[in-house]
């Protein structure tokens, strides 16, 4: 498992090289991680997750807003892809994320800039 987040890390950061890579904690210890990178018209989620202990218990609800008031104060988009199949996806609707694109594995998701 190192080996694959090793792999996985050396990719992102890579092809984001402006990203940002975060740890999520709770009580002072490591429960996730935030990947992602700003661009020129939106903050773009790279990888976020949670470990399964952690899911469902508002830790994903509660990391998400505060990055969608970044975006929210910054004037920007938020984007991410999703597994079609992943749970999130509702969360990500309900926090008011679209789908732009589907593939036959991942969807590109939107939410749009806020404001005028």
């Amino acid at each position: 498992m190192s080996q694959q987040f090793a792999a996985q890390d050396r990719q992102y950061r890579a092809t984001y090289p402006g990203g940002r890579f975060q740890i999520v904690e709770l009580g002072g210890k490591p429960v996730g991680r935030l990947y992602s990178v700003r661009l020129e018209t939106q903050l773009h989620i790279i990888d976020v997750a949670l470990l399964p202990a952690q899911r469902g218990r508002g830790i994903g609800s509660i990391l998400l807003r505060n990055f969608l008031a970044e975006a929210d104060a910054a004037g920007l988009a938020v984007t991410l892809h999703v597994q079609t199949q992943n749970p999130a996806r509702r969360l990500y609707e309900r926090l008011g994320f679209r789908r732009r694109e589907a593939g036959p594995v991942y969807e590109f998701m939107e939410r749009p800039r806020a404001g005028p």
